[in-house]
């Protein structure tokens, strides 16, 4: 599917979030202005921003509301990005150099704090203290959840394990973006928790495909070497339903002993997980969170945003990178 067909409804919103974003640096350090563009740079589809648009345009919020809440959503997410790569030692994102590949890791943190502060502040800007307390939950469930990936999730085959990773690490922000566009919009308590429930949905469902992609991408595409999650010990739903039907392999069994550090081994599981139908169960579950996504969308009337919408929850179980 073509992505433009969710994106072309919020193009013109979605520039004014661009020159937001552009502008946090302005009038800050050289260097940090520099760091800032070649981060911004890297691009992304802007997803996030673009679901709060369209969910916001539907339910009738204001449109600078919209934009700046679009901005912080950004900035929030970049800044996670930014403290990802350091503490895993990645030096590509996207295909591009990161900001500690070039930069020390004191660089690249204050970097990453910039980041956080200037996304609180254009939060602060939609002047709705309920918003506020959202955005700075979300960053905590954020950040609880990278350390808990950092200290008790290497090696561990568990449902329950990854289903808390992969809300902290992904569907929150976009739990927190749908539910934030529609709490700045006139409408009532059940029309929030709808648009939290899609936001919620999509955002696991995202996940898992990144997670599946791991294993099916090619590293040109994906931007980081195949199969690297499972070299950082972090067991997704690919290896999670290979474990399940092959509790015996020998490899899967090393993971608990620290066998992902065993590069030769985790290539060799890499490859037994690609060649079972284990890929096409996590796409199965993948497409059960769009289909719920989807079903907490059906009360509301037709509209070109409602089909945006529709259109992006079904992009995520599409897209190859």
């Amino acid at each position: 599917m073509n992505n433009v067909t969710f994106l072309s409804p919020v193009q013109e919103q979605l520039q004014a979030i661009e020159s937001r974003l552009h502008a946090q640096a302005d009038d800050r350090h050289p260097d940090l202005r520099a760091a800032f563009e070649q981060i911004l740079a890297a691009g992304g589809k802007r997803i996030r921003p673009t679901l709060g648009l369209l969910v916001g345009n539907m339910l009738g919020a204001p449109e600078e509301k919209l934009i700046t809440l679009g901005a912080a959503v950004e900035l929030l997410h970049t800044a996670t990005l930014v403290h990802d790569d350091l503490i895993d030692g990645a030096l590509l994102r996207r295909g591009m150099p990161t900001l500690n590949a070039r930069w020390s890791p004191a660089a690249t943190v204050l970097t990453g704090d910039f980041l956080f502060a200037r996304a609180a502040k254009l939060a602060a800007e939609t002047d709705y203290l309920p918003l506020m307390k959202l955005f700075s939950e979300t960053l905590a469930v954020i950040v609880n959840g990278e350390l808990t990936q950092m200290f008790s999730a290497r090696g561990v085959i568990s449902r329950e394990n990854y289903s808390q990773r992969i809300y902290a690490k992904t569907a929150s922000l976009f739990e927190m973006t749908s539910r934030s566009a529609a709490m700045v919009s006139p409408v009532d308590e059940s029309v929030i928790e709808s648009m939290r429930v899609f936001g919620y949905e999509v955002g696991i469902a995202f996940q898992i495909i990144d997670d599946i992609l791991d294993f099916t991408g090619e590293q040109t595409a994906i931007g980081k070497p195949v199969g690297s999650d499972l070299l950082n010990g972090l067991v997704t739903l690919p290896a999670i339903f290979y474990a399940e039907s092959h509790p015996t392999d020998e490899d899967i069994k090393s993971l608990a002993d620290g066998g992902w550090a065993n590069q030769e081994r985790m290539a060799r599981l890499v490859n037994s997980i690609r060649s079972t139908d284990s890929v096409k169960k996590a796409m199965a579950e993948a497409t059960q969170h769009v289909e719920r996504a989807l079903r907490a969308l059906e009360r509301f009337e037709p509209s070109p945003e409602l089909e945006s919408l529709e259109n992006l929850a079904k992009f995520i179980v599409d897209r190859k990178v």
